[in-house]
């Protein structure tokens, strides 16, 4: 029997000073092993396209990258924010349609902030200022390393995937939720009370989370567990 690999749509990273996009290899690679065949989306803000691209593949992955825009929740930009208006332009229509289909949806650090603006929540746009902490959100290399802890929440599907109640996560951001959108449940909270965790109840799979499994699942089970539960999403063997 021919071995199912279901194809995931990747968002792009963009680098606006050499006009390219770009990918770290840990988002495709952490997908790869847990039985998945990632594929990198162009960046498109074309409805048709976007339509098409997301017939061909299984689910899709919201990776890191450039701050969600404050306008798409309803603030003014703070001198911290850096943007990329047509990335958030096309992961909306992305976003959208993959729910439309109920397509598996994983969101990873902007992704977990993006997928909560869409659904109607807000962001802190600067941590360091708006939300001070000792807590480290923003970690030095080297990244797969654990720089503080989350609380699981018992009823959330992240508990009964992993069966812990904490979970030492690395962290590298300076936004994040600030008020949840109503359509999310939490799933993990930051010692500082941030929300580090989510999920979509109504939806097949729409899980997001603040930390970088993309940079740990080579060292941290629970991160290849992430990747493997949105793969079996998916019908993975």
């Amino acid at each position: 029997m021919e071995k199912k690999l279901p194809i995931v749509g990747v968002t792009p990273l963009w680098d606006e000073e050499k006009q390219s996009l770009w990918m770290l290899p840990g988002y495709l690679d952490g997908l790869r092993q847990a039985g998945c065949l990632p594929v990198m989306l162009p960046l498109t803000e074309d409805a048709w396209e976007i339509d098409r691209l997301l017939s061909l593949v299984d689910g899709v992955l919201l990776t890191g990258g450039q701050d969600v825009s404050p306008e798409l929740y309803g603030e003014t930009p703070s001198d911290t924010v850096v943007t990329c208006k047509m990335r958030d332009g096309m992961e909306t229509l992305v976003l959208q349609k993959a729910m439309e289909l109920d397509k598996p949806v994983l969101g990873i650090c902007r992704g977990i902030q993006f997928i909560n603006v869409i659904l109607g929540g807000t962001l802190y746009q600067d941590l360091p200022t708006q939300h001070p902490s000792q807590i480290k959100h923003c970690q030095c290399p080297p990244y797969d390393k654990p720089i503080h802890r989350v609380i699981l929440r018992k009823d959330s599907p992240l508990y009964g995937l992993l069966r812990q109640d904490e979970l030492s996560v690395n962290s590298y951001h300076h936004q994040a939720v600030k008020e949840l959108a109503r359509s999310l449940i939490p799933m993990a909270e930051s010692e500082d009370g941030l929300v580090e965790a989510v999920y979509k109840p109504d939806q097949k799979f729409l899980w997001a989370v603040q930390w970088h499994p993309e940079f740990s699942y080579g060292t941290e089970e629970s991160s290849r567990r992430i990747f493997a539960a949105f793969a079996k999403a998916m019908g993975a063997d």
